[in-house]
Formats: C-alpha cells, sequence, structure tokens
C-alpha cells in the first residue's frame, strides 16, 4: 500500500485544509511565501503518480478525499494540508484505465477523511465510483479472504471472467448501497512509530510493537502504515528537513521490521502495509516477499 496517495500533485498555490490547526492557517496566511515551501516539504508522501504506484506493485491506494471551502462546483480533491492539483474523479479514470490493462490484479482503494463533504456530495462521490467501475466492483457477498488466499487465481476462474477492485468507504453515516467495511473484514491504520522521529529506538523494542500488532483482529485485515509522522516544533526546529529525508533515512530500519513479519490469520500477522516514497527502495519487493511465508 501506499500512504497518502495523492500526496504527489499537491497544489502549491492551494489553501491550506479547514481541518489543519488554526495557528497553521494563521502563519500560512500572514506568510505564504515562507510557510507554503514548508507546508509541500513536509505534507509530499508520494513522488510516483498513481499509474506508476501501481505499476510498481502497490496495489492499496490510500485516498483521502475532501471538497474545497467555498467552492461553488462540485469537484472533489485529494488533501494532505492542502489540495491536490487533480480532482478525485480525474484519478478514478486512470485506475479504471490500468485495471482495464491488468485483469488480472485486484486493487483496493480505502476512501476517507471527507473533509467538507456534504450527503449531496457523498451522493455524488458514489454514483461516480459505480458509473466509473461498474462490474469491475467487488460483490458484496464475495469472501475477501477467499480473494486472497493462495489459490487467487482459481477464485477468477470460478468466478469472475475479469478484474475487480474492492472499495472501503469509512464515513459513518454510509450510503445503503455504498460498499463498506463487511462483518468479515475491518482495516485499521497504525502509524507503528506513535509521532516519534527515532526508529532505532522503537525498532528495538519488540514490546512497543507487539503492543500495537495485537490490535488485529482474527479473521480481519489489519492494515500497518509504517509512516513516520512529524509534528510542528519538530518542524521549526528542521527548518531544512522535509519529510521525504526523514523517511529514507529510516528505509534501513524498516526494511528490517517488515522482513520480521508475517502475513495471515493469526493475531501477530499483518495483511496489509502502507509506506512513504514508494519505489525509494526495495519496501514493495519485500512486503510481497512474505507472501512466500505462507
Amino acid at each position: 500500500g501506499s500512504h497518502d496517495t495523492m500526496t504527489y500533485c499537491l497544489d502549491e498555490n492551494s489553501a491550506v485544509s479547514g481541518n489543519e490547526s488554526k495557528v497553521v492557517r494563521f502563519l500560512n496566511k500572514c506568510m505564504p511565501c515562507i510557510v507554503q515551501p514548508i507546508i509541500m516539504k513536509w505534507s509530499t508522501t508520494q513522488v510516483l503518480t498513481v499509474t506508476e504506484q501501481l505499476e510498481a506493485g502497490v496495489r492499496y491506494l490510500d485516498f483521502r478525499i475532501a471538497h474545497k471551502a467555498n467552492d461553488p462546483s462540485t469537484n472533489l480533491y485529494f488533501v494532505h494540508m492542502v489540495y491536490t492539483t487533480v480532482t478525485v474523479q480525474d484519478i478514478l479514470w486512470e485506475v479504471l484505465r490500468w485495471l482495464e490493462t491488468h485483469p488480472q490484479e485486484v486493487v483496493i482503494l480505502a476512501c476517507r477523511n471527507f473533509d467538507g463533504l456534504t450527503k449531496k456530495l457523498h451522493c455524488l462521490l458514489i454514483a461516480c465510483i459505480k458509473e466509473i467501475f461498474q462490474c469491475k466492483l467487488c460483490p458484496r457477498n464475495v469472501s475477501m479472504r477467499c480473494i486472497f488466499s493462495p489459490f487467487v487465481r482459481m477464485i477468477y476462474d470460478l468466478i469472475f471472467d475479469s478484474k475487480f477492485l474492492e472499495i472501503f468507504y469509512f464515513h459513518s453515516n454510509l450510503h445503503p448501497t455504498v460498499w463498506r467495511r463487511e462483518l468479515n473484514l475491518t482495516v485499521m491504520s497504525v502509524e507503528l512509530w506513535n509521532n516519534s522521529r527515532d526508529t532505532t529506538f522503537l525498532l528495538s523494542s519488540e514490546e512497543y510493537l507487539m503492543c500495537h500488532l495485537l490490535i488485529f483482529v482474527s479473521e480481519k485485515f489489519f492494515v500497518a502504515g509504517i509512516n513516520l509522522t512529524e509534528n510542528l516544533r519538530y518542524i521549526l526546529i528542521h527548518p531544512f528537513g522535509s519529510l521525504k529525508k526523514m523517511t529514507l533515512r529510516s528505509l534501513p530500519c524498516l526494511k528490517i521490521w517488515i522482513k520480521r513479519q508475517y502475513p495471515g490469520p493469526k493475531k501477530e500477522c499483518i495483511n496489509i502495509v502502507a509506506g512513504d516514497f514508494i519505489g525509494s527502495d526495495d519496501f514493495v519487493k519485500d512486503v510481497i516477499e512474505l507472501n512466500t511465508k505462507i
């Protein structure tokens, strides 16, 4: 998986999201020439496009969806502190085009946040998803445990003639026809580093990691977000730093952690690993190789 999938196309001229702190919004309003570049450096978690991420092996896309404040149109964008230059609809079409050329692949879209979305906009988004993907959406009566079993090809041959896509729509007021958290499937995200930059310390503490991994519920998916996070104080202390520099520096430690993991239905297992800056190292290869342990 890729964490905050769409941050490769953040708009440097965008207003700060209304969900950000008043301090950040005030500083950006008063000193945009100084604050905007800093926001871009600490908001960008990916450099590859959606198509490039899919080509690299990513199959779980983390979509943070929002409607711009005071925007009279119904256009929806992605957001991470600031909004993207591309719309949600454009990216959904891009994912569809990739699926059309890769008929044996499963892609999971995790739709969340929904900043500024009214009930009407939710309905429009759902209608858009249905219109674009149509029969490629995974039927609600199909067990995801079967789809992701070692016999995935056989399942395709028996049930489907083509690819399909699973939508996780994380919103409390769900439209009755939307794809949602099924009874046998729950996706939970956890930041293993607890807002920390000291990965060496945390990786040396198996007890710390296990207390988070045990949130996993039997027979349900567990999404491990191995993304480092920063706070305003850390950014101010490191004016020439960036999320990319911080992440790349930690990759050797993250690689060790990934290789220790096991996929499957046991409590200590994880099923999806979502990271930052996909393509910067062997992250995708290391995660895929975990399947050889099944």
